[in-house]
């Protein structure tokens, strides 16, 4: 599931396995689909 969330006056969409934000719910939406729940290795 991906929840909306505002950060900085801008909506975000964030993955609930690991946190990361998108700005495009699709993009979330496809992340969260391959996410193993682990905090990403990358910066965000």
């Amino acid at each position: 599931m991906v929840h909306e969330t505002e950060r900085d006056g801008a909506t975000w969409y964030a993955c609930d396995g690991c946190g990361m934000l998108f700005d495009v719910r699709e993009d979330a939406e496809s992340h969260e689909a391959d996410c193993d729940g682990e905090e990403p290795s990358y910066i965000q």
